[in-house]
């Protein structure tokens, strides 16, 4: 089980949480290339009306004082779609890295919101909190060495003795490279970032029993959670 506080101040950002214990990275849900095949097809033409504004109401989570979700700042969901789009040209091939990130990268296609996902493992520690970053904050993103700054961004941290206010480790940007998952990775726990302009929570509760469902099938998880957290919430999951 682990804990989490929403404390960022946006009464229109919910954070849907999940958490999957037994994952095996190595091995997909059963008829999880038929699912994405289909979403890639779908995602071949232009986004209807109601998408949309989930597209633009997502991106406008993410501003916060100085911080404005432009360039390669934009949520990551919307590098998935251009990806999707890519892929549906022609040009190259969908990003694929393991089960538990294809499936989380899946659902932030398919809902156009952002999701960070984090091995438990690696992050040692069962509490967390989300809160925007301040100044002078920033973490390592990829093997080449690659630092994001985290002023004003959304970011999901570990608390620990350590870090009682919390070190950040994800953000609906680029997850840190320090939590991200390995072939090894048995325990993750994720963070949808839902705009309730664009998302009421009975939709993003539904996203998470989706999501949930299909980590489960990574390999036959044994423990398997989900929740939605409002602002000002803390929940255990």
């Amino acid at each position: 089980m682990i804990l989490v506080r929403h404390t960022l101040p946006r009464p229109d950002a919910a954070l849907g949480l999940i958490r999957a214990e037994g994952v095996q990275a190595t091995t997909p849900p059963p008829d999880f290339e038929d699912r994405l095949a289909a979403l890639l097809a779908a995602r071949r033409t232009d986004l209807p009306d109601r998408e949309e504004a989930v597209r633009l109401a997502a991106r406008d989570l993410l501003r916060n004082g100085r911080y404005k979700p432009t360039g390669r700042g934009k949520p990551a969901s919307e590098y998935l779609l251009r990806a999707a789009q890519r892929a549906a040209g022609g040009e190259a091939a969908f990003p694929r890295i393991n089960a538990p990130v294809d499936v989380c990268n899946y659902i932030s296609l398919k809902y156009l919101v952002p999701i960070s996902l984090w091995d438990l493992d690696r992050a040692g520690t069962a509490q967390f909190v989300f809160r925007l970053g301040a100044a002078g904050e920033a973490y390592v993103f990829n093997g080449a060495g690659q630092v994001i700054d985290l002023e004003d961004l959304v970011v999901g941290c570990r608390i620990t003795p350590e870090a009682p206010a919390g070190e950040p480790i994800v953000n609906p940007v680029k997850d840190s490279l320090a939590t991200k998952t390995t072939p090894e990775t048995t325990r993750v726990a994720a963070a949808v970032y839902a705009p309730l302009a664009a998302m009421p929570p009975d939709t993003l509760a539904a996203i998470c029993d989706e999501f949930a469902g299909l980590l489960a099938a990574c390999g036959a998880a044994e423990d398997v959670a989900c929740a939605v957290v409002l602002p000002g919430e803390e929940r255990s999951v």
